[in-house]
C-alpha cells in the first residue's frame, strides 16, 4: 500500500530524516511518535506529497509519486490521499456540508455525487443535524469530525493525520481516535497518524518511534 524507502531530509545544516524506510499495509492504522522536532510531521508531509525528500522514494499503490509531474502529483493527492490536521482549517463562510464537498468539487465530481457522499459521512458521524451549520456554530469535536469527513469524501486510499487531536480535550481526543477505527473498519482506508499522545498512539495497530532521524 505505502512504501517509503530511505527517506532523507535536511533543512540547511540540520538533518531531520536520516534514511527512514517503512511499509504500511492496506487497512492498517499506524501511529508515528517521537520527541518534538524529531521529524514526524516532515515524514508525513513527504509521504503525502506536500513536501519532497532530498533522496529516497515513496510508492503508493505501485505508483512512485516522486516520478509524477507537479500537475499529476496534485491530482494524485486529491484523489488518493486525505489529510487531517491539528486545526480543522474549515472555511468559515461555508456550512459543514459545503466544506466536506470541496475536495469532491476539485476532483470535478457532480454536486449530486459530492453531496450524497458528504451526507453519508455526516450520517456515519452522527452529524446530519449539523450539516447546514457553519464552523462557528459547531463544537471543537464536531469541527474536527467535519474535517475528517472532508478528508474522506473522495474515498482516498490513505488518510494522513498530523496531531489530529492536539487541539481537543482528552475525551474528544479518545473519541476521534476511536472514530478512525470505525471508519477503517467501514471503508478500509489506511491511516498514518502522527501524535504526541502515547496513550492514543498505543491504540494503533502499530506504533513507530522516530529517534535521531530513524525509525
Amino acid at each position: 500500500m505505502v512504501i517509503a524507502e530511505n527517506i532523507r531530509k535536511s533543512f540547511g545544516p540540520l538533518t531531520v530524516l536520516k534514511g527512514i524506510s517503512l511499509v504500511v499495509e492496506k487497512g492498517e492504522i499506524i501511529s508515528i511518535v517521537g520527541a518534538s522536532g524529531a521529524g514526524k510531521s516532515t515524514l508525513l508531509h513527504i509521504i503525502g506529497t506536500l513536501d519532497k525528500a532530498d533522496s529516497g522514494s515513496v510508492e503508493m499503490n505501485g505508483i512512485k509519486v516522486q516520478e509524477l509531474s507537479e500537475r499529476k502529483i496534485s491530482d494524485f493527492r486529491n484523489r488518493n490521499i486525505g489529510f487531517v490536521f491539528q486545526f480543522h482549517h474549515l472555511l468559515p463562510e461555508f456550512t459543514a456540508l459545503e466544506n466536506i464537498c470541496i475536495p469532491a468539487f476539485i476532483a470535478k465530481k457532480s454536486k449530486k455525487e459530492a453531496e450524497s457522499r458528504a451526507k453519508e459521512l455526516l450520517d456515519f458521524m452522527n452529524l446530519m443535524d449539523r450539516a447546514h451549520h457553519k464552523p462557528s456554530e459547531l463544537s471543537g469535536g464536531e469541527q474536527q469530525r467535519v474535517a475528517v469527513a472532508r478528508a474522506l469524501v473522495n474515498n482516498p486510499d490513505v488518510i494522513l493525520a498530523d496531531e489530529p487531536s492536539g487541539n481537543l480535550d482528552s475525551a474528544s481526543s479518545v473519541e476521534l481516535h476511536k472514530l478512525f477505527f470505525r471508519l477503517r473498519d467501514s471503508f478500509r482506508q489506511t491511516y498514518i497518524i502522527v501524535t504526541h499522545n502515547t496513550d492514543l498512539a498505543d491504540m494503533a495497530d502499530r506504533k513507530l518511534t522516530i529517534k535521531d532521524g530513524l525509525i
